[in-house]
């Protein structure tokens, strides 16, 4: 018979309560920062755009560092923002894959005729802008990858299993955009596709590089055709898309993130990302990873 001391018996519990503490203050920290960051940020008169994105930027950071700070004193680059070999490769095929799809899904539509660009009138389009606009959603892409694949993310892949959690957190994802303008219940579903897509692509990369890439490639290629990004109007080009499909295909007023393309595309996006030359990198913190398959 193998018996065990108490003190033995005692560690799964310590492990369990561990894992609590750190994902419980995660949350915490980012329910506060989220309340409180981007209305700081409209106080100083910085825009919506840059509050929102910049906003979730800083709050994940900040959910990341205080808790990794607290209880392990681990750098933020092992959350997987490493810059050893293959960071650069991973974050590459992530941005060629989220922009190249998010392209073809709305030229696929102008080609066929179903889909017209319309010139807006009056236009305030201008170069200076588009940069800015390029540049600042990279901030609200890594935001959010920084909350739903970081450090709490993370910890739950190595304690509970890969599956058991990007299925559940990839929800969480799809529920969080339930607040958007013009939310739709199909849109909240390929939202959680999403959610779940951005989970696998960080088991293929063990880096946030991956989804970062995925993620920022999607979001900036859909308002430069003039459709809305979950529900958002941003105006950055002279023209917005006209669709001469149902909303059930086009998405209607959420954007094509609420339409049957958009869940074709994500489904056809998981199998190219199992078969792209993807670098693992040495996961610091969901280690199981690192284990031969």
């Amino acid at each position: 018979m193998d018996l065990q001391s108490p003190a033995d018996s005692s560690k799964p519990s310590f492990r369990h309560l561990g894992l609590v503490l750190r994902v419980a203050l995660f949350i915490v920290t980012v329910l506060f920062c989220q309340q409180v960051i981007p209305v700081i940020l409209l106080w100083l008169n910085l825009g919506l755009l840059v509050a929102s994105t910049i906003g979730l930027f800083l709050t994940g950071l900040a959910a990341n560092l205080v808790t990794m700070r607290i209880f392990d004193r681990r750098p933020i680059t092992d959350i997987g923002l490493g810059t050893g070999s293959g960071a650069g490769r991973n974050f590459s095929i992530g941005l060629l894959f989220g922009a190249g799809s998010a392209a073809l899904m709305l030229l696929a539509p102008l080609l066929a005729r179903t889909g017209h660009l319309v010139a807006r009138s009056p236009s305030e389009f201008s170069w200076g802008s588009l940069v800015f606009y390029l540049a600042i959603l990279v901030f609200g892409a890594a935001g959010e990858e920084l909350i739903f694949r970081g450090y709490a993310f993370q910890l739950l892949v190595e304690r509970i299993g890969a599956f058991a959690t990007v299925l559940p957190v990839g929800v969480l994802f799809g529920l969080a955009h339930g607040w958007n303008p013009n939310a739709t219940q199909l849109g909240i579903v390929n939202t959680i596709l999403w959610g779940i897509l951005f989970g696998y692509a960080f088991l293929r990369s063990h880096d946030l590089w991956l989804p970062i890439g995925l993620h920022y490639g999607w979001n900036a290629v859909l308002p430069l055709f003039g459709v809305n990004l979950s529900g958002l109007t941003i105006e950055v080009t002279r023209y917005f898309y006209r669709w001469d499909l149902s909303p059930l295909w086009s998405g209607g007023a959420y954007g094509p993130e609420g339409g049957l393309l958009t869940s074709v595309f994500v489904i056809v996006l998981f199998f190219a990302i199992a078969r792209a030359p993807i670098v693992p990198q040495t996961a610091a913190i969901a280690t199981v990873l690192n284990e031969p398959a």
